[in-house]
């Protein structure tokens, strides 16, 4: 079954339904819950699996049309149990297009709230995160990390003060690619941190070798970005039956397949996939239901995607 139909079949249409403006983040009347959680190692919180990134897809202006499926994607987020949603400065006006669906209607407390700071210079980082705050539309977020390790020396010991002020409730680093891992590794060893965000997909397995380990070492949350790589999962894939094996594991979808991937890597705590879509969003979410992948059944998917 592809992605598509499985949608088309699914509870997709009864939650677009439900969305009333984008100002809206009417929960859709049919509800699932994502009942899967990792704990952060720092804290001991629980944390559901899978969450939204925000890159390209929320960065869209203040039009009805152009809102309301973010609105819907949210919604779909929530109603599954999700809560981590993720921007940044870098992400154009995705903030702040984040902070107004939250607010308008007081969801707040249900979003694990995740930006970063990107920039040189203690002075400008600070002002950089307060700007963030002011977009997201909230006085403290869950995780404030240093995208792309940009200055991080210079940004880390202002993290760890905003923390102690309550304004920051965890601290962490991002990079997106594997020339940056030897650096990111450096800082996983001589740092104190919360989280690390890294791309890891079935395409992008460079983390697994020494990344990953090493924050299940440190005891360090991971959020894994670009779950689904390139893009090329979905090319390679488009047409092609799943493997039998994987309604074992509850997976109707490629992308539940690839989440589950992911997923059962032991290190990580949660994968951030970017969409605008609430369908999408539905299906993501359906990834942290059931088990994830064990260890063979991510070397079976791994033969069949060396074979394509």
């Amino acid at each position: 079954m592809t992605r598509a139909g499985f949608l088309r079949a699914g509870a997709a249409a009864a939650l677009l339904a439900a969305v009333r403006g984008a100002a809206a983040l009417t929960p859709p009347p049919r509800r699932r819950t994502m009942i899967a959680t990792r704990t952060i190692p720092s804290s001991g919180e629980a944390l559901p699996v899978v969450g939204c990134g925000t890159w390209r897809t929320f960065d869209v202006g203040t039009d009805e049309s152009e809102r309301a499926p973010l609105a819907a994607t949210l919604a779909a987020l929530f109603d599954a149990g999700g809560s981590v949603v993720d921007s940044s400065p870098m992400y154009g006006r995705a903030e702040a297009v984040v902070g107004d669906l939250v607010a308008a209607s007081d969801a707040r407390a249900r979003a694990f709230l995740a930006t970063k700071v990107w920039t040189h210079g203690r002075d400008a980082g600070a002002a950089q995160m307060r700007e963030s705050l002011r977009r997201l539309r909230t006085d403290h977020v869950d995780l404030m990390q240093v995208h792309n390790l940009v200055d991080w020396r210079t940004h880390l010991p202002v993290l760890r003060d905003w923390k102690a002020q309550g304004r920051i409730r965890y601290v962490g680093v991002t990079h997106y690619a594997a020339s940056a891992y030897a650096e990111l590794e450096s800082v996983l060893r001589g740092e104190r941190i919360d989280f690390v965000q890294v791309n890891y997909s079935l395409e992008e397995r460079a983390a697994e070798r020494r990344i990953l380990p090493l924050a299940a070492e440190r005891g360090v949350a991971v959020a894994i970005n670009r779950p689904f790589g390139s893009g090329s999962l979905f090319a390679q894939t488009r047409g092609r039956p799943l493997p039998d094996w994987a309604a074992e594991f509850g997976c109707a979808s490629w992308a539940q397949l690839f989440l589950k991937f992911v997923l059962g890597h032991p290190a990580v705590t949660c994968a951030i996939p970017g969409t605008r879509s609430a369908e999408h969003m539905l299906d993501d979410a359906a990834a942290g239901t059931g088990a994830p992948l064990d260890a063979a059944a991510r070397r079976r998917l791994l033969e069949r995607w060396n074979a394509l």
